[in-house]
């Protein structure tokens, strides 16, 4: 099966789970003519295939709960109970049991593609070596989030870095399209719930974010209040690629489980009821591109830090975590960087195919 083939049943799978919008769908295919790393990170369902094929070895190790579309963008902040600001990861659509080394692997060969278009520096094995380092080091210490305030300062200067800008934060979500689409009552009440007072005036927006849910229901409620503006959103959720790629017809979202059970200060403002997604957002609470970093950071510092994040997620399965350490020290010196390779050659040779369609 090659990749067009394979996005094609993968979409009609999806559509069956959830509406896909088509218009949306397009864009998705364009962004991913566009660029490697785009085409890499909304591809997910087809990673799932080449994996099976190009790291049969890694494919053994023991299963657990991991995010699945895991890469180096897919990290961001959020605000928790007390107003601090935490940083980890943001995105878990995928989540799903699998082997633990695909989520390392994915995020090895995300940093390999990130370098090639220049948004980062850091050597393909170096890179490597900061995430194994990080997350070894982040197993067998137990895990611990990330906290931008006393422990953390060199990431907090990267985070609060020029996307955070305020004014153009909100001058983006004013600018954004009205959402016409009818909204299920249920997600307007929910989404309402979750503004500092439901009674609030608002308008309804259309926002296109993301790649790999690029193409579901997602709408933005925008708000003043306080002097100042206030934006949630609702993202619908459809079973994770995993399911599809087994040959199941359906299956449970582990989007709420891996959350909880994570090693993770909770974002007060995250929900996930059956079938969606509400979260707040703000200039603070949000994706950090690499692009946007400043030139001077410390990239070895910053993927060493994913990698340990990568186990705050992978210690939710406490009663795995002997098995892949025992695991780990099986395996040899440059698996991490030589499975990377494998499947950073597969993805370009199906993205160049992607190209010529």
């Amino acid at each position: 099966m090659n990749v067009l083939t394979s996005t094609a049943n993968y979409e009609k799978w999806k559509a069956s789970h959830i509406p896909l919008i088509k218009k949306d769908i397009a864009i998705k295919h364009q962004e991913m003519t566009a660029s490697l790393f785009s085409f890499f990170r909304a591809t997910f369902y087809r990673w799932l295939q080449l994996w099976e094929k190009e790291c049969a070895n890694e494919n053994k190790a023991p299963k657990l709960l991991a995010v699945g579309d895991l890469h180096v963008e897919n990290f961001g902040t959020w605000r928790d109970f007390e107003g601090r600001l935490i940083w980890g990861v943001n995105d878990f659509d995928e989540a799903y049991p699998m082997p633990y080394t695909v989520d390392l692997v994915r995020l090895a060969t995300s940093a390999s593609l990130a370098a090639e278009e220049e948004h980062l520096t850091l050597k393909p094995r170096e890179a490597s070596d900061a995430l194994l380092e990080g997350y070894i080091e982040g197993l067998k210490f137990g895990g611990s989030p990330f906290i931008l305030a006393e422990h953390n300062k060199w990431l907090r200067t990267m985070a609060l870095n020029r996307l955070r800008d305020p004014v153009r934060f909100w001058k983006r979500a004013a600018a954004l399209p009205a959402f016409t689409t009818p909204i299920p009552k249920a997600v307007r009440r929910e989404l309402e719930s979750t503004l500092p007072d439901p009674r609030l005036s608002y308008k309804q927006k259309r926002r296109v974010a993301g790649l790999g849910s690029l193409g579901h229901f997602r709408v933005v409620f925008l708000a003043h209040w306080g002097g100042g503006c206030v934006a949630r959103e609702a993202k619908a959720l459809a079973p994770s690629a995993c399911i599809w790629v087994n040959g199941q017809q359906s299956g449970a979202i582990r989007y709420r489980e891996i959350v909880g059970r994570a090693v993770r200060v909770p974002d007060p403002f995250l929900r996930i009821d059956p079938g969606f997604l509400y979260r707040r957002l703000a200039p603070d609470c949000s994706r950090i591109l690499l692009s946007s970093l400043p030139k001077d950071s410390d990239e070895y510092r910053l993927l060493r830090a994913m990698g340990f994040e990568t186990a705050n997620v992978h210690l939710g399965s406490p009663k795995m975590i002997p098995q892949v350490l025992r695991d780990l020290r099986r395996r040899p010196a440059g698996w991490l960087r030589r499975a990377a390779r494998r499947m950073e050659k597969a993805v370009t040779l199906d993205w160049e195919h992607w190209r010529k369609r």
